[in-house]
């Protein structure tokens, strides 16, 4: 364990910052799960609001750090065929 001010500090800190990395993270993978979930019920509405969310999320996370920018826009990218697939109407 850390006995110097300053190493407690900087455990203190990198504590902070996997607990909210975590949270995000989660999230994420909870709005992407959503989108392949809505994907086989062939629900537009639902498809376009999980993809929405998940983008979004995707976005978020890229944007504080918790995944790379490419990582997140490969997810997009791939979410976004599977879901257009997905729908029943042709995307406008």
């Amino acid at each position: 364990m850390a006995n110097h001010p300053s190493a407690l500090k900087r455990a203190r800190q990198s504590k902070k910052r996997r607990d909210r990395n975590r949270s995000v993270l989660s999230s994420i993978k909870t709005a992407v799960k959503k989108v392949y979930a809505a994907i086989p019920e062939k629900n537009d509405e639902k498809i376009k609001t999980a993809l929405k969310d998940a983008i979004s999320s995707l976005d978020s996370g890229a944007s504080k750090g918790v995944i790379p920018k490419k990582r997140a826009s490969r997810k997009v990218s791939r979410l976004t065929i599977r879901a257009n697939k997905g729908l029943v109407a042709p995307p406008a």
